[in-house]
């Protein structure tokens, strides 16, 4: 067996790029072997700045002589369709084989030194190279056939067992020549072969392998800060990226200016991170700390203080403008700067920014006051909710959008607004994505509740929903994030919720603010909610002239909101591990569009059909569906009785008018558990009427008697869940 490796040296590959390189280069490595017929095991696959590198060990040495079969047309077919074939093939009339009335084509083909095979895949590869961005360079650029690269090639490497594989890309003849370290290493290498290689280049102060890279980084980090007495910040998407930028990394420990620490923490962060690829520490006391971690990429003479002062010089100018920006910020209060967002479109259709934060701030008053979210006082939500947005004209939020809502409260802190407003403001876009921590102050939730359900209502309105994979307003995650808030004991009505985020819109529309008679949209949209004939109303409502009332409580196909949260809420809810027929059999009742008390009957639901009453009432249940799916066609006189029940029917006339009466009941109070406890009841006498009774009786009295016994039972059943919709 043998060992190949490759090596491709260009100049430096972008740290965000490698991973994504590791893995292009393994699957067009496999799949131009496994075209050749090379069987490929085991492939070491490293990266560094300057260099892909690829290890394969037991490869064969050539491959095996194969024989190809191709089908033709029957012997009995037409000349032309014969012909055809030949020039297909290749072959003449006496080559082909005839078998069963049919022509083959059979071809021999000889195997191949693994090395050849190699030959031909190498350019291939290169060449067959997606990345994210690409180049061409040289005079050769001016050809749009020359290679294209991720930066200008400079080598590759190509040896099976130590010899040289012969191959050329764009004008690069594979050899065994490589460079190590730029500033510690100097001259060509020569790698003798694939066992070599990485210690040949270590000698040269190259790490080729990214795992070992990020080893060091990880743990050389973590040290000089405990040396200096502080915590490291772990990071390891910075650990990644470190690694990805370095051959030879070298964690160093630098100071800068106590002084910025006046800046929130996160910004600090967020700056050298972001700008200078920085680790942060923190104190004894978990605080900040004036210090940050780099990784240089030379061991220096001096130990890394040159570099450290270097570093130091280029964060204090990054830290001066966050400084600066921050102390510029505090000047204008929240209040003034929320008047700018009256300059940015938040959606063509939609209005300006400001628009939205105006409807936020009614919604959100009005799930505080009407104590949708207990706990929250209406005035408070409404006040965070009119700010929330006015950190994204602050110059901080216009340098770094990440901060936006964190700067909100910061500054909201800073002029004292109170606690309660400013944490509304900061956590309002939570929660952001699945791990993210979900809010539980009773304001925050208000405005967090209101921020997400105006998107999703607005952008339905507009006919803006998701379709398939794409969702370009992310309104599935804003599903996702109410769906989460109301988890913690928030009761709402979604179909109520979206009605009122539609309202608020229509009140904003000019054209509409009021109607003939005067009265506001908002009115009418009371009215609706209290009329015990809400169709009736719409109907009156179209009869006088409001066909836009008709318009946003009947929306057109596809504006089904309430829908969109269950289709979301069953996606959860299957991530969770809950049965989708579970969901399916409790979603099927309709009329139901509390997502709290939807969840407890799911939940009850499913420790019941676990348990030997439910899995005996299920299967008692499909028993009578099917029986009754059979004779519905004929029909039957549902209000029959038997004159003379057995023992048995009277156990279960009995049983239901106790049991149907008491799963009503314990749904209408919410204890889903007592109302599978009162359906186990039905269990026993519903199986000694399947053993003893016969449904389909020579007698019509009785037999409709029974179906219409099984049909009470049926609907006592769906009282609770449809159970039709419960495999099993």
């Amino acid at each position: 067996m043998s060992t190949f490796l490759l090596e491709l040296r260009s100049e430096e590959i972008p740290a965000r790029m490698q991973a994504g390189a590791r893995a292009e280069l393994e699957k067009l490595f496999r799949g131009a072997l496994n075209a050749a017929g090379v069987s490929v095991g085991s492939l070491t696959v490293w990266s560094t700045p300057r260099r892909l590198a690829l290890i394969a060990r037991d490869l064969p040495v050539a491959t095996e002589a194969v024989s190809e079969e191709v089908k033709g047309p029957k012997t009995s077919a037409p000349e032309q369709a014969l012909a055809g074939f030949l020039r297909k093939t290749g072959l003449t009339k006496e080559q082909l084989t005839e078998r069963d009335g049919v022509f083959f084509a059979i071809t021999e083909k000889p195997g191949r030194a693994t090395a050849d095979v190699l030959a031909e895949a190498i350019p291939a590869i290169v060449r067959g190279f997606s990345w994210p961005k690409s180049q061409r360079w040289g005079a050769a650029s001016l050809s749009p056939e020359s290679l294209r690269w991720v930066r200008p090639l400079q080598g590759i490497i190509a040896l099976l067992d130590g010899a040289v594989v012969d191959c050329e890309v764009g004008g690069i003849t594979a050899g065994r020549e490589t460079v190590g370290h730029r500033f510690h290493s100097h001259g060509a290498i020569a790698i003798e072969n694939a066992d070599t290689y990485a210690d040949q280049l270590r000698a040269a102060h190259v790490l080729v392998d990214h795992d070992e890279r990020q080893g060091i980084v990880r743990s050389g980090a973590t040290k000089v800060a405990a040396d200096a007495g502080l915590t490291l910040v772990e990071d390891e998407g910075l650990v990644v990226e470190n690694a990805g930028l370095t051959e030879w990394p070298v964690p160093l420990l630098g100071r800068f200016d106590e002084a910025f620490l006046e800046v929130p923490p996160e910004t600090i962060q967020l700056t050298a991170r972001v700008n200078q690829k920085y680790f942060i520490c923190r104190d004894a006391d978990g605080k900040l700390a004036d210090a940050f971690v780099c990784t240089a990429n030379i061991a220096a003479s001096d130990g890394g203080v040159g570099i450290v002062a270097g570093n130091r010089k280029v964060l204090a100018a990054r830290l001066s403008d966050a400084r600066f920006f921050w102390q510029q910020d505090r000047k204008v209060a929240l209040a003034d700067q929320a008047k700018k967002l009256e300059r940015i479109t938040f959606h063509e259709k939609l209005g300006t920014v400001a628009d939205k934060v105006a409807r936020v701030a009614k919604l959100a008053e009005w799930l505080a006051s009407e104590g949708i979210v207990p706990g929250a006082d209406p005035v408070l939500a409404r006040q965070a909710a009119e700010l929330c947005k006015a950190d994204l004209v602050t110059e901080m939020v216009g340098e770094f959008p990440e901060l936006q809502g964190l700067m909100g409260g910061y500054y909201a802190r800073a002029e004292g607004l109170g606690d309660v407003v400013a944490d509304a403001i900061r956590d309002h876009y939570k929660p952001v994505g699945q791990g993210d921590d979900v809010p539980t102050a009773p304001v925050t939730v208000c405005v967090a509740l209101a921020d997400k359900l105006d998107s999703i209502a607005m952008f339905f309105a507009i006919g803006e929903k998701p379709t398939g994979s794409k969702d370009p307003f992310a309104l599935r995650r804003a599903a996702l994030g109410v769906l989460r808030l109301i988890e913690q004991g928030t009761r709402l009505s979604m179909s109520q919720a979206i009605r009122r985020a539609a309202a608020e819109r229509m009140g904003q529309l000019s054209a509409i603010q009021d109607f003939a008679d005067g009265q506001s949209y908002l009115k009418y949209y009371q009215a609706y909610d209290e009329a015990p004939d809400q169709e009736a109303y719409l109907r009156e409502r179209e009869a006088a002239g409001h066909p836009l009332i008709i318009e946003q409580f009947r929306p057109a196909d596809g504006w089904d909101v309430v829908d969109f949260f269950a289709d979301r809420l069953k996606v959860q809810q299957k991530e969770a591990g809950v049965r989708h027929d579970l969901i399916d059999a409790v979603f099927a009742l309709g009329g139901e569009d509390d997502l709290v008390r939807l969840l407890a009957r799911v939940h009850a639901l499913q420790a019941f059909v676990a348990s030997e009453d439910g899995i005996n009432l299920l299967a008692g249940y499909k028993r009578a569906a099917n029986i009754l799916k059979a004779e519905e066609k004929k029909g039957w006189d549902k209000d029959a009785t038997n004159p003379a029940p057995d023992a048995d029917e009277k156990a279960l006339i009995e049983a239901l008018a106790a049991a149907g009466p008491k799963a009503q009941a314990a749904v209408e109070a919410e204890d889903f558990t007592g109302a599978m406890a009162a359906l186990a009841t039905l269990r026993a006498p519903i199986d000694a009427f399947f053993d003893t009774v016969t449904v389909n009786d020579a007698d019509p009295a009785k037999r409709s008697a029974r179906l219409a016994l099984l049909d009470a039972f049926r609907g006592a059943v769906h009282k609770v869940a449809d159970f039709s919709r419960i495999e099993g």
